[in-house]
């Protein structure tokens, strides 16, 4: 029988004892570590010595090791697929889990087998970003979509007989099934459920005891970095909509002070006849002098929660879709001109901060493939760029309420008029110019809607393609997910070639709704925003740890909508060291100040007594989860910090302690060995 013991001991080497990641020629039975790697760093890349909890003894975690193999196994498939999707669509996958996946086949790991996402660089000083003169070429590539998925061919010819261009693979959508079927019945697997709690348990103690032994240790750390505190470094607001990107003080100021200027401006036609904004107010039974806001009434409360519904309403100011029209859409009689005017005084603010960044969500519903040619030259007209703002798309998921007005014949046409007209500017960019420049400042795709709302449609291999569905009910979350992966994938792959910038998919998920939502969202997201529901399913909580899955969590926005504070999981998320960032969702409906991200960071370190190196920490993640630049990452993160653990970390840049990052490597490092273990005993 063997002993356990728990040994706290102080560990000069840098990434503690054979916890470094794999180096291919190695076949010894415990990693080495990778002492030799930093023998000559610089000083602040150093780890200090600190104290390490080490288990000595059994490592098949209180289960039988039948139950450790079956699980082990299963973990590793998962892993598996999730690399073989995220390479394809050409995002992220962790190098030290990759390295792990190679070393446990008995592979060489090569670098280059690891992709990133190419993202536009800002425009050096003096360039103009909307600058036309710098697209590349046009092509005589037709794209064309079959079965749900754009295809591109070099002709018309190869198009008729289905012949795409050859270095472009679609995701084999019998085969995607095949996987997803193996994930659901790995998350309901009892012995794979159990070991995964464990250790997860094991995480949460491990992290508690690191924190109580080597929290001073840290403290002193970042007391002696020179400069860089929470204030100055770099933090992102991971998710928000541009709809509601102000507060509600900012709306109600913006609204008085454009009827002061622009009272007898005709701001809306109805049937033909104009209406400036003065009779606009008069038929409202409104004058902005008496507004307040609470007369405003956009600000989410104790009457939201639990009703998406309401909540939804709340994007009216007092209760008036024709106010919404006016200043929060980008489509009306002045063009947009008033939303645009807020949204630059919001990036105003955040270049003021200096160290505050944001990544407004804009629609793009897929009624009709104009949608794309209007919002691009909303963009350019009023020229709503800022150093401090990257752009994503939102895509709500109300396909059943276009299907019930007939705006669209089948599900298919919806997915073709979103994204067939990208495929069209990324061929030939000089035919439409202005959206050949708006999609160089966009950075990924979003999938919005009410999560608790239930389809009653299973995904798999009999689903109706979606040519073929025309019926008004909505597709599952599932089908929605793939089709938007599917097709991000192929622009992915045509944009790459083009040497244009690429999309991430960043889809909402795991909010409210089943926990299968998040099972999708490992296979095709490059990150998610909510995850709630991970607390459900300690097996996927335990793969997105792995996997190293950036979550985007808004404490403040759950507490209005699904969660009460005090039980929102994101202080466990950080200690088990899952990726997790803090984010606004909705300045407008939940937060009082100009700074709505630092109160996200505010409330959050007052409730779950966060110290200066978890709040740095948070802040890191959001930089490397966003849509930034590797240029800018380079520059607020540090020259190196694609490399994973201490290594990856200029602590005179991020503020976060070399012994936290020491702690997270060595931790993942850790598990992804007992997973290797548990595969040599086949």
């Amino acid at each position: 029988q063997q002993t356990h013991g728990l040994g706290v001991e102080a560990v000069k080497e840098p990434f503690g004892p054979g916890l470094g990641a794999p180096v291919p020629d190695q076949a010894r039975k415990v990693l080495a570590p990778v002492a030799e790697v930093l023998m000559d760093t610089p000083t602040y890349l150093e780890v200090p010595d600190f104290q390490r909890v080490a288990i000595i003894g059994d490592y098949a975690s209180g289960v039988t090791m039948d139950d450790f193999e079956l699980s082990c196994k299963g973990v590793y498939r998962a892993l598996t697929i999730r690399e073989k999707y995220m390479r394809l669509a050409y995002q992220r996958f962790p190098l030290t889990t990759s390295q792990y996946l190679r070393d446990i086949e008995g592979e060489p790991f090569m670098p280059e087998h690891s992709v990133q996402p190419v993202f536009t660089s800002p425009p050096k000083e003096g360039e103009d970003p909307f600058n036309t003169k710098c697209l590349p070429e046009n092509l005589s590539w037709v794209a064309r979509m079959k079965d749900g998925v754009i295809y591109v061919y070099k002709d018309a010819a190869e198009a008729d007989q289905h012949k795409p261009i050859e270095n472009m693979p679609a995701p084999h959508y019998e085969t995607f099934i095949d996987d997803m079927n193996f994930l659901i019945a790995l998350i309901a697997q009892g012995p794979t459920k159990t070991y995964s709690h464990r250790r997860l348990k094991f995480l949460m103690s491990k992290f508690n005891v690191h924190e109580m032994l080597n929290e001073m240790e840290e403290m002193k750390e970042l007391k002696l970095n020179p400069h860089r505190d929470f204030y100055n470094c770099r933090k992102v607001d991971t998710h928000i909509h541009a709809a509601a990107c102000m507060n509600q003080k900012h709306l109600l100021r913006f609204i008085k002070k454009s009827y002061r200027v622009d009272a007898d401006r005709v701001v809306q036609n109805i049937k033909g006849k104009d209406v400036t904004m003065k009779e606009l107010f008069a038929n409202l039974n409104l004058h902005p002098y008496d507004l307040t806001v609470d007369s405003l009434d956009v600000h989410a409360g104790r009457q939201t929660f639990q009703r998406f519904d309401k909540f939804n309403a709340k994007y009216n100011p007092v209760g008036a879709s024709e106010l919404r029209d006016l200043y929060m859409k980008t489509e009306n009689h002045i063009d947009g001109e008033y939303f645009a005017r807020i949204i630059k005084e919001v990036a105003s603010d955040l270049e003021d901060a200096r160290y505050q960044y944001a990544e407004p969500r804009l629609s793009i519903y897929g009624c009709n493939p104009n949608e794309w040619t209007k919002l691009s030259g909303w963009f350019n007209k009023h020229r709503v760029f800022s150093p401090q703002l990257k752009w994503m798309i939102q895509v709500p998921r109300i396909y059943d309420i276009f299907r019930g007005r007939n705006f669209v014949p089948h599900f298919g046409k919806m997915l073709e008029n979103i994204f067939m007209p990208i495929f069209q500017a990324t061929i030939e960019p000089h035919a439409n110019p202005e959206l050949s420049i708006f999609l160089k400042h966009v950075t990924g795709f979003d999938s919005v809607d009410d999560e608790s709302k239930h389809s009653g449609h299973m995904f798999c291999t009999k689903s109706p393609k979606p040519e073929e569905w025309d019926i008004v009910k909505n597709p599952s979350y599932s089908y929605y997910i793939y089709y938007m992966y599917a097709n991000i994938t192929m622009i992915n792959q045509l944009r790459k070639a083009r040497g244009m910038n690429t999309f991430q998919f960043r889809p909402h998920c795991g909010e409210a709704g089943a926990v299968t939502h998040l099972l999708a969202s490992f296979m095709t997201a490059d990150n998610i925003s909510h995850g709630l529901n991970l607390k459900k399913s300690p097996v996927l909580q335990y793969l997105y740890f792995l996997a190293q899955i950036p979550i985007a969590m808004s404490p403040l926005s759950n507490n209005s909508l699904f969660l009460e504070y005090a039980k929102n999981p994101v202080l466990e998320f950080l200690k088990k060291g899952l990726i997790v960032s803090l984010s606004t969702d909705d300045p407008m409906q939940f937060h009082y100040t100009k700074e709505p991200l630092m109160e996200e960071y505010a409330i959050a370190a007052q409730v779950f007594k966060l110290s200066t190196c978890d709040m740095c920490e948070i802040s890191r993640n959001s930089v490397l989860q966003s849509g930034l630049s590797n240029e800018e990452k380079t520059h607020f993160l540090g020259a190196d910090y694609l490399k994973e653990g201490p290594e990856g970390n200029d602590i005179r840049k991020t503020n976060v302690a070399q012994i936290r990052m020491a702690y997270r490597y060595e931790t993942l490092c850790y598990e992804l060995n007992l997973i290797k273990e548990g595969l040599k005993t086949d």
